[in-house]
Formats: C-alpha cells, sequence, structure tokens
C-alpha cells in the first residue's frame, strides 16, 4: 500500500531539483524536518538549518556594520557557508512561528536569494516547514507576500507508514535528475497555461480576501510562472499524476488548482510534433481556449528548434486550424515572426496574419 505522503516526497524533489521555494505544512512532530534532512544527505546537498522562530530580522536582512565606505549589511555565518558551498539548501524551520517582522525580512531571501549585502547562489534551493497556526507555538498567520513565494505541499500521518517504518526503517527520499533540457518543456506548459487564462482571466492573479486563507497558495503571475517551471519539470521525468497534482495545487490554492486540472484534464489537446509532420492529420479543438493552448503547443515547440523546415512547416498548421479564426492563432504567429531563420521568407500561408503582424512591428 503507498503511503499517502510519496506524492508528497515526489513534489517536494522536484520543486527541490529545479530550484522552486517550497513549504510543508503539517502537525508538530510529524516527520517534516526529518524528512527534509534525510532528503538532502541522501542527495549529498549541503544544507544549513535556520530555525525562523528563534532569528531576528537582522539574521536575514544582515547586521549593519559602519565602515569607511558607509553602511554595509554583513550576512549571518549560516549564508557565508551556503554561499560558500555554491549549492546546496537553506531549510527554513518553524517559520509559521516567526513574528511579522522576521517575516518581512524573509522576503527578499526567498524571493531573490539574497541575504543582507549577500546573494546566495542561483544553485541553492530553500525549503521551508510550517505548523498550522492553531497548532504551533506562539504561531502567526504568514503574510500573503511571503505565502506567494512559495509551493505549499501538506504533509500528513500515515500510520500504516509510520508503523512500518519504525521496524523496517524509514524509505530515504530522492532528488530525481531532471535532465538539462527539462526547460524545453516550459514553453508548452505555458500554452496551457496561457489557454487556460484566456478564458479565465480573473484567475491571473486573486489575492486572498479571507485572512485565514492569506498565508496559504493564491494564484499571481509569480505562481503561475512557478506552476510553468513545475510541471515542465514534471514531464521531464514522467512524475505520477498525484505529485503534479499537489504542485499545481501548491502554488495555485485548491480552488483555482483543481479548476486548471480539470481544464487541464478535458482539453485533450493534439501533439504539436504530430500536427507539424502533417497537419490536416490532426484535429484541432473548436474551443477558443484549446485551440488556443494547441497552437501555442506548436509555436513552443518551433521555438525550441527554429530550422527553416519546421518553421515553414508551423505556417502551415497555423493556416489550416486558425484559418476562420486568426486572431485565436495570432499569439502563436508572434511566436513564429519572432523566431523566424535567417533568410527565410514567409510562405503564403502567413498572409492571413500579415495584419496582425504588421500591426506588431513583427513584419514590414
Amino acid at each position: 500500500m503507498a503511503n499517502q505522503n510519496d506524492a508528497v516526497l515526489e513534489a517536494l524533489s522536484l520543486a527541490i531539483a529545479v530550484r522552486i521555494p517550497v513549504l510543508l505544512w503539517g502537525p508538530p512532530g510529524a516527520g517534516k524536518s526529518s524528512a527534509v534532512t534525510a532528503m538532502c544527505e541522501s542527495a549529498g546537498f549541503p544544507y544549513e538549518v535556520v530555525i525562523a522562530s528563534i532569528r531576528e530580522p537582522s539574521d536575514f536582512s544582515g547586521l549593519p556594520v559602519v565602515g569607511e565606505e558607509g553602511v554595509t549589511f554583513a550576512p549571518p555565518r549560516w549564508a557565508t557557508r551556503l554561499a560558500e558551498s555554491s549549492s546546496g539548501v537553506l531549510f527554513l524551520d518553524e517559520i509559521s512561528t516567526a513574528p511579522p517582522a522576521v517575516q518581512a525580512a524573509l522576503l527578499r531571501v526567498v524571493l531573490e536569494r539574497v541575504v543582507g549585502d549577500l546573494k546566495l547562489p542561483d544553485d541553492i534551493a530553500i525549503v521551508a516547514a510550517a505548523n498550522p497556526p492553531d497548532q504551533a507555538a506562539d504561531g502567526w498567520d504568514l503574510s500573503a507576500p511571503l505565502a506567494n513565494r512559495f509551493c505549499h505541499l501538506d504533509w500528513q500521518v500515515d500510520t500504516s507508514a509510520l508503523t512500518s517504518g519504525l521496524v523496517a526503517g524509514f524509505p530515504v527520499p530522492v532528488v530525481p535528475e531532471v535532465g538539462r533540457d527539462w526547460t524545453r518543456q516550459i514553453p508548452l506548459a505555458a500554452s496551457q497555461v496561457g489557454g487556460f487564462l484566456s478564458v479565465r482571466q480573473s484567475f491571473a492573479i486573486q489575492p486572498p480576501t479571507d485572512r485565514s486563507l492569506a498565508g496559504r497558495a493564491w494564484p499571481s503571475p509569480r505562481t503561475w510562472e512557478m506552476v510553468c517551471k513545475l510541471m515542465a519539470a514534471a514531464d521531464s521525468v514522467q512524475a505520477s499524476p498525484e505529485a503534479k497534482r499537489n504542485l499545481i495545487i501548491g502554488c495555485l490554492g485548491e480552488g483555482v488548482g483543481l479548476e486548471f486540472l480539470t481544464w487541464l484534464q478535458e482539453s485533450d489537446l493534439p501533439d504539436p510534433e504530430a500536427a507539424l509532420r502533417d497537419p490536416k492529420s490532426v484535429v484541432f479543438p473548436d474551443r477558443g481556449d484549446r485551440l488556443y493552448a494547441a497552437l501555442s503547443a506548436v509555436a513552443a515547440v518551433i521555438a525550441a528548434d527554429p530550422t527553416a523546415e519546421r518553421w515553414l512547416a508551423g505556417w502551415k498548421v497555423l493556416s489550416h486550424a486558425a484559418s476562420e479564426a486568426p486572431d485565436i492563432g495570432a499569439m502563436a504567429a508572434k511566436v513564429l515572426a519572432q523566431v523566424r531563420p535567417e533568410g527565410v521568407s514567409a510562405p503564403p500561408e502567413a498572409a492571413i496574419f500579415m495584419p496582425i503582424l504588421q500591426a506588431a512591428g513583427l513584419f514590414k
């Protein structure tokens, strides 16, 4: 029987692999810190554990030091050790018991990886753990800006996994190798996000109005970008549907996340590479949002490998699928115009998009 935290660990490992800040929520003593520590040790990552609840704002914003050239903000020793390692994990434990002033100091650390005047390497992953405020010692709700910087994952207490682990030992979490080309999947994920938001425009940004939800995930341009990266990473390693679901809901919140997942499940988009090989053999969706996503996916795979042959084939796809609705194919047409191979002229199939491209200054 599968451990209900397996998909959470899989999602956590993917977020660490692509350096998306991730926050584990769960009751005290549930094993969150142990899981993160075991994952770091199994992967050979240097890591620093910083208990946010017992730190001062200066531990993250830097200690002011007056010198001959003015005031500098000296980073603490844990930050310099991480910087010297060039890669690793910063584990912010007990973040929900950090007072508001400390949370404010964490904003730049989590988003920009800057501690005082020290810029941490981009290869540093940030993981945090928190107890729900009603279960934490002197707990605080996370501020909405800080919450919006994380992918939120819920850690469960699985009794069967606990009993077997106590007897046979707990499995060691593994961080997957996503490979160097995982980023090639990002435009495909972005095309799906774009298709969804074309008909759900109010979901582009939706700050929480209920104070009880302010400290959890909510949709914004930042978290939609995180979704694109995490979907791309998940697809590159063929992650489980449960892990992918956790990542999407963890970035967007349950309401918007479930609606986006339903849209993905029902969209049934054609394979963009198959469309390039034979445009007339592919059935494109009739609905505008799904057609937008399908054509954007075609443009994305061409942009990733813009040979002359693929570029010309892309115009045939757009002409075939969007001849009756060139406005829906406008975004894909703009992408193709921007990646035009040198010395290649626009084919006749691009004619229906010329007014849009000329207005955008992409063709004269």
